[in-house]
Order: structure tokens, then C-alpha cells, then sequence
């Protein structure tokens, strides 16, 4: 079927994150051992390698300007900062940033048209829909349909604390769905419900449009099993974004359909889950409203954030050296001096005030901030087809979410984050080709 479609609707993004969920489900087989680090350096490696595509750049993604602001940091964090913690682990840490922003060059050469970026969301929702599928099945299937989870979990002793206990007393490991890390399927439930109430509310296609809708059920059960309570925030987040942008774009019957259908799905599956979960699910996602807003950041995440700007800042305002925490010190990292020992990352803030201080800070920020207002200015500008502003609304609260994940997670050191940016380019690109067939 796929070779029937035009270039601009099945392209090398499209194969990008097949390949990319392969590697996924890759993890999972048992025994995989020393392969796991070659499919995890796999997944960033593709990106780089797209980088070599001789074709044309097609469109000039303005975002790219700030980007080079991105790799200069990260440069002069590497030749000007005596503390690195090793040279392979400064240049690894670098190739990550650059792999993981790679998507908004080699997207720039690839055609994308409408139907080929709905393509490219189908894709991903299908996959993250069976992901939290599988959620579903470890939860009424204890141990039938569970993955090993991962060795960094091996002699942890807070491996017990993944663990929840249901209304008939079983204890086990928060869903995992197609992933080897418990509570994998909140990530997988975030993206579900997203893209799925998108499907549901494009309504092109009513049986695409129905397995949109029920997949959404199955997506918010799986956050409120996961217990992921800043994923929980974030879909919420996401969600009125969208209603906000589709009320202010005039786009009243969808906005009207979304209301109609985020009570029921919400208060229906928060009475599911609890009906499964008891009171420890109860107790978890209550505990959100057990004071404000600050107070229930600050005693989860909120201490990360306070210790970034008032003891990391005035002490590395140009950053405390590359290599110096997450996959690249655990891979590459020389530990034993005290100038260069890893430094525990929570949160992306600190990450990036840790690799390239102020200027990495203020240069990603940049970046991310005009790639959410350039897909935001997409969604309503009017002259556009209605199909195109409606994913681009879509896009834009997913960006909201992400950005709102960056207080609680280091997502731009991740595969989230190059679907970040592989979405809001490809959005970018296809706008751009329909206004130019337009005129």
C-alpha cells in the first residue's frame, strides 16, 4: 500500500519513525543485553545520518536561525569549560543535541504535503494506541502480556516505589506498555489521547474516527494507572489548548465537539481507573489538588527548579561541563574527580544550564519559543485549508504539553524531543508547500 503514495504523503519521515518504533519494540526482546546501547544509539544515529541527504532544501524554516545559536553554545561549552567529564562524553552529549535537532534540516528537503503529515500523525498514534493497549492488557493480565523492565532497575532500591497495588490487593509494576520502563504507558497514553481525540474531531474517516475516540478511554486510563501525575497535567494542558485555539480560529464545531466529549471521557475514566486502582490510585491523583498549584510543583519538582537557579546558576552560569550526567556520562563518563563528577539531572532546565549555562538556556528557549509561535500562527491564518490549521492546532497543543514536560523531565535529551521537532518542522514545510501551490 505504501508504495502507491506520492512522495509527499510517505516519505523518509514517515520511515524515520517507523524505524524508530521498531528500534522500540527491539528493547523488548529477551536477552538483548550489551545490543540495547547500539538500538539506543541507533535511534539518534538515523537522524545524523539523514543529515546527508544531497536533495535541495525545499523551505527555509526560520527556526534554524536560533538553532546555530544552539550549536555554538554546546561548542564553546566544550573548548572553553574546564570541567568536562571526559572528551567522548563531551562530543557524545553534543552529537545528541545536534541529533535530536537534526529533523528540522533534513525535514526542510523532504515534500509534505496535508495528507502526508496526517499521514505521519496516524503513524505515531497507531503505534502509541497499541502501546497503551498492551497497558491495558498488563493490568488485567498480570505477567501474561509484561516485558522484562529495564537493567538500570536491577539492585534500585526504589524499584519498589514503581509499583502499585490494586482494589484486589495484587501488587505489581505500574503499566509498562510496549516499553521496559514502568509507567511507559503514560507516555504512550499521553500521545493516544491527543492525536486520538484529533482523529475523532477531523472526522474524515468514521471508522479511523471511532478507533480515535475509544483509543482516547484506554490512553487516560493508562496515565491515571501509570500514576505519571505531570503527564496527567500536561494531557489536561494539552487538551485546553486545543479548545482554546479551535474556539479563537472560529473553528466552533469542533471546539463544541471537544467539549461535548472531554467530561464523560475524563470523569469515565478517572471512575475506571479507580474502580481498578483503589486507593492508591485515588490517593495519587488527588494529592494534585491537596494544596496550589506552586506548593504541589514545589514538593515534587518544583525543589529541582529552586536548586537550578539558586545554587547551579551562581555557580555555573557558563555551564558545568558536557558529559557530566544521563546516557553520555553513564556511557562515556569519567568519574572520580570531584571538579567532574556527574551532577543529577531531574528537569531540563537544569540539563541545559549544566551543558552550556546562560547561552544554551536562553538560545534552546528561543528556539522552542519560535517554533510554538510560528505552527500557532499556521493554525489561524484563515486562508489556509481548513485541514492543515486543524493539525496545526493539534501541533501547537502538543507543543504546550512538551514545554510544560520540560519542568518535570529532560525531554529534549530524548525521542520525544526529536518528534518535537520533527513535527513542528513538518507542519512548517507543509504550510509552506500549499502556499506556494496556492499562488
Amino acid at each position: 500500500m505504501l508504495f502507491r503514495l506520492r512522495r509527499d504523503e510517505w516519505n523518509w519521515a514517515h520511515n524515520f519513525m517507523l524505524i524508530q518504533f521498531i528500534l522500540q519494540l527491539l528493547l523488548l526482546v529477551p536477552g538483548i543485553g550489551t545490543a540495547r546501547t547500539v538500538l539506543r544509539v541507533t535511534t539518534f544515529g538515523l537522524s545524523l545520518f539523514l543529515l546527508t541527504n544531497s536533495g535541495e532544501t525545499q523551505v527555509d524554516y526560520p527556526v534554524k536561525n536560533s538553532v546555530y545559536g544552539v550549536a555554538l553554545a554546546l561548542f564553546l561549552s566544550l573548548f572553553f569549560s574546564f570541567h568536562i567529564n571526559s572528551i567522548p562524553a563531551g562530543l557524545g552529549q553534543i552529537a545528541m543535541y545536534l541529533a535530536i535537532l537534526a529533523p528540522l534540516f533534513w525535514m526542510t528537503k523532504l515534500p509534505m504535503s496535508a495528507q502526508g503529515f496526517r499521514n505521519l500523525l496516524i503513524l505515531i498514534w497507531a503505534f502509541q494506541s497499541i502501546s497503551s493497549f498492551f497497558g491495558l492488557l498488563q493490568i488485567y493480565f498480570p505477567g501474561q502480556f509484561q516485558f522484562k523492565i529495564s537493567s538500570v532497575y536491577d539492585n534500585n532500591p526504589y524499584v519498589e516505589g514503581l509499583k502499585i497495588v490494586l482494589s484486589n490487593g495484587l501488587s505489581l509494576y505500574r503499566p509498562l506498555g510496549l516499553t521496559d520502563q514502568p509507567g511507559g504507558a503514560a507516555l504512550a497514553g499521553f500521545y493516544t489521547v491527543l492525536f486520538g481525540l484529533a482523529l475523532f474531531l477531523e472526522g474524515k474517516n468514521k471508522y479511523l474516527a471511532r478507533l480515535g475516540l475509544g483509543s482516547t478511554f484506554i490512553g487516560f486510563f493508562c496515565i491515571y494507572m501509570s500514576q505519571v501525575r505531570n503527564l496527567l497535567i500536561a494531557t489536561c494542558l494539552c487538551i485546553s489548548c486545543l479548545l482554546i485555539i479551535l474556539f479563537l480560529s472560529r473553528n466552533y464545531k469542533r471546539a463544541l465537539t471537544l467539549v461535548g466529549i472531554v467530561q464523560p471521557m475524563i470523569l469515565g475514566t478517572f471512575g475506571w481507573a479507580i474502580a481498578v486502582g483503589g486507593t492508591g490510585t485515588l490517593d495519587r491523583i488527588t494529592s494534585l489538588f491537596s494544596g496550589s498549584a506552586d506548593q504541589v510543583y514545589y514538593q515534587n519538582r518544583g525543589h529541582f527548579l529552586e536548586d537550578t537557579i539558586n545554587i547551579l546558576l551562581p555557580k555555573y552560569p557558563w555551564g558545568a561541563g558536557l558529559g557530566r550526567w544521563g546516557m553520555m556520562n553513564s556511557y562515556f563518563g569519567k568519574n572520580g574527580n570531584p571538579l567532574t563528577d556527574p551532577i543529577w539531572v531531574e528537569i531540563q532546565w537544569t540539563g541545559w544550564l549544566i551543558d552550556g549555562g546562560i547561552p544554551l538556556v536562553l538560545t534552546y528557549t528561543i528556539a522552542l519559543i519560535m517554533a510554538s509561535y510560528m505552527t500557532i500562527k499556521i493554525a489561524f491564518e484563515r486562508y489556509r485549508m481548513d485541514d492543515l490549521s486543524f493539525w496545526s492546532a493539534v501541533v501547537a497543543a502538543y507543543n504546550v504539553g512538551v514545554l510544560m514536560i520540560t519542568f518535570n523531565y529532560p525531554v529534549f535529551v530524548s525521542q520525544m524531543g526529536m518528534e518535537f521537532w520533527l513535527l513542528n518542522a513538518a507542519i512548517f514545510v507543509a504550510a509552506n508547500r500549499q502556499t506556494v501551490h496556492r499562488v
